[in-house]
């Protein structure tokens, strides 16, 4: 049986991963509308994954006897002003969820919650990858400038296919 505290926790990271879900689904929308076609495809696959990520939330909570709450999802933004920023403002929102996910961490181990403490050492490891990923593309894009997003556009779905077939070799 989860602790009342490690329930309302992790009730809260529900909602993080579903706001991180409609947000990258969002973003797809409109780099979908804005003629980049590769782009919208990563981000529609980061939302999917991040909407995977909330049923993992989800499932862990009623498997422990706790009760998942689906909350409502505040609306993320319409519009963005380019690829640069857009991939910037994921950046913060990936260093947002690793501090929530440290913030679970620190309760697991103040309420010697050793079962969710294990549990939640898959969302540490993934964060890592998540926040390393994005430093990767930023790195792409500075090297391109802001006028050559051409090839980036075509090739980012190649960069997310490597690094998935590296985390599947460790």
């Amino acid at each position: 049986m989860l602790k009342k505290k490690i329930e309302d926790i992790l009730n809260a990271q529900v909602e993080k991963e579903g706001y991180s879900s409609n947000l990258y689904l969002a973003m797809a929308t409109w780099t979908e509308a804005n003629g980049y076609g590769g782009i919208a495809k990563w981000f529609y696959a980061q939302a999917e994954e991040e909407r995977l990520h909330m049923l993992k939330f989800i499932h862990y909570i009623n498997e422990k006897g706790g009760h998942a709450i689906v909350p409502v999802f505040n609306a993320p933004p319409k519009d963005y002003s380019d690829i640069h920023t857009m991939f910037e403002e994921v950046l913060k929102h990936e260093e947002y969820i690793t501090q929530s996910i440290n913030d679970i961490v620190g309760m697991a181990i103040d309420e010697r919650d050793f079962t969710t403490q294990s549990w939640i050492q898959w969302f540490v490891n993934e964060q890592i990858e998540e926040e390393a990923q994005v430093r990767e593309i930023l790195d792409k894009l500075r090297l391109l400038g802001k006028e050559n997003l051409y090839l980036f556009d075509r090739d980012i779905m190649t960069l997310r296919a490597a690094n998935a077939a590296a985390d599947a070799g460790e």
